[in-house]
């Protein structure tokens, strides 16, 4: 449903119509990684993802070393990319308040706060209740406020929580809704563990809908059991119009046992560009941008628009066939 009350008609949507995407596999998707990758790949995997035509960007997060040593580098990293003077904004997780100070020593404009929608994630996470998380980070609004910086929060296990098994819809609504009460201006719904399937989407975003409004809102999908981009489908519907999402698929969650990546960006822009909506990204730019950082990993990339693309003749060997007389 819509906010309004009445189907949003994905099959009716404005052609031109335009979806955001937030690029997290700089974060999100390196952070989980097991090894700790290095400062210069990290910004050359930005710079791509610029190039490509992603406009917001989380690049790091402002966390203890002692818990994600690949994040150790993140004054470096942020520092770096607000000095290349590159268009669009990038952002960076800030848990508490010293990381938000650490975050804006580094020129940080944009950051991010994160709460679990189930208790039980929440104590196993980050080692508190969901009201003690809300606490923490009142600070940090209050610091952003007063230095003009946006906040973002993330909310996860919004569709299921791998502790304590299905969420109501209810309790992830009121939870949103006080994010947003504090200042956020944007709340991520995350299906951390990826169990979500168009219906439950539905119902879920159903309830948030009645609390607050569809452009304050944002879908982030795990595709543990393929279901993603169906997920993402079904939140156009209700009228979302911004995505997370990961180059590559990179990240998962390290405390969801058999939760595989975030859904790949290029899969997403090949069925948004698909469905004749606007995303400002070159797709084979995107693939390019997969491409690097996976040989950086040593792995294929599991997005599966990926793979199609990469199994393409490239364009120059195309041509140089068609003059020999066709492809074959």
């Amino acid at each position: 449903m819509s906010p309004g009350g009445t189907s949003a008609g994905t099959d009716r949507l404005p052609a031109q119509e335009r979806v955001r995407i937030v690029e997290v596999g700089p974060r999100d998707g390196l952070q989980n990684e097991p090894t700790v990758i290095d400062s210069a790949v990290k910004l050359e995997l930005v710079r791509r993802l610029v190039g490509a035509g992603l406009r917001q960007i989380e690049v790091t997060a402002f966390v203890s070393p002692r818990w994600v040593p690949q994040m150790a580098d993140h004054q470096t990293v942020m520092a770096q990319v607000m000095s290349a003077a590159w268009p669009g904004g990038f952002s960076a997780l800030t848990p508490n308040l010293q990381g938000y100070q650490a975050a804006r020593a580094a020129g940080a404009q944009e950051v991010a706060v994160f709460a679990a929608a189930s208790e039980d994630f929440s104590r196993r996470n980050i080692n508190c209740s969901i009201e003690e998380s809300l606490q923490r980070f009142r600070p940090v609004l209050q610091a952003a406020h007063e230095d003009g910086v946006a906040v973002r929060a993330y909310v996860s296990c919004v569709l299921g929580c791998p502790y304590a098994g299905a969420v109501a819809p209810a309790a992830v609504a009121d939870l949103a809704e006080r994010l947003r009460d504090m200042g956020c201006y944007e709340i991520s719904l995350g299906d951390t563990i990826g169990v979500g399937t168009p219906d439950k989407t539905r119902r879920l975003l159903e309830q948030v809908l009645r609390q607050l409004p569809a452009d304050c809102l944002a879908g982030h999908f795990h595709d543990t059991y393929g279901q993603a981009l169906v997920n993402v489908y079904a939140a156009l519907d209700c009228g979302l119009r911004t995505f997370d999402a990961a180059v590559a698929g990179l990240g998962g969650c390290p405390y969801a046992a058999g939760a595989s990546g975030n859904l790949a960006t290029e899969d997403l822009v090949y069925m948004l560009q698909g469905m004749g909506l606007q995303t400002g990204v070159d797709l084979d730019r995107l693939v390019d941008a997969g491409a690097y950082i996976c040989g950086q990993l040593g792995r294929r990339s599991p997005s599966r628009v990926a793979r199609a693309l990469g199994a393409r003749p490239a364009k120059a060997e195309i041509a140089n066939q068609q003059k020999q007389g066709g492809t074959g």
